[in-house]
């Protein structure tokens, strides 16, 4: 069993919100989860766009969890994981 911290879509059509979870690799991007570590909402811009769990995100990551890219990005830029070097 495989876990990757991806991101889940929800909300309504054109006003989306993106579950940060810790799901296996092989269930559907929007299907079954492990854990919700946090919420996503890019239409918002004030300090309630980004709400992460970094003590779970931490601990999933130290069990094996491996990160998406996009999630990797967004975890990068709130300062819990260390963004990426790309040369």
């Amino acid at each position: 069993m495989m876990l990757k911290i991806r991101l889940a879509r929800g909300g309504k059509k054109r006003n989306p919100v993106y579950f940060l979870v810790a799901a296996e690799s092989q269930s559907p991007r929007d299907g079954k989860f492990v854990e919700k570590l946090g919420t996503y909402t890019p239409r918002l811009t004030n300090e309630q766009r980004f709400i992460f769990n970094p003590e779970r995100v931490k601990y999933w990551i130290s069990k094996g969890a491996q990160l998406t890219d996009r999630a990797h990005y967004l975890l990068g830029v709130q300062g819990i994981v260390e963004p990426r070097k790309f040369a």
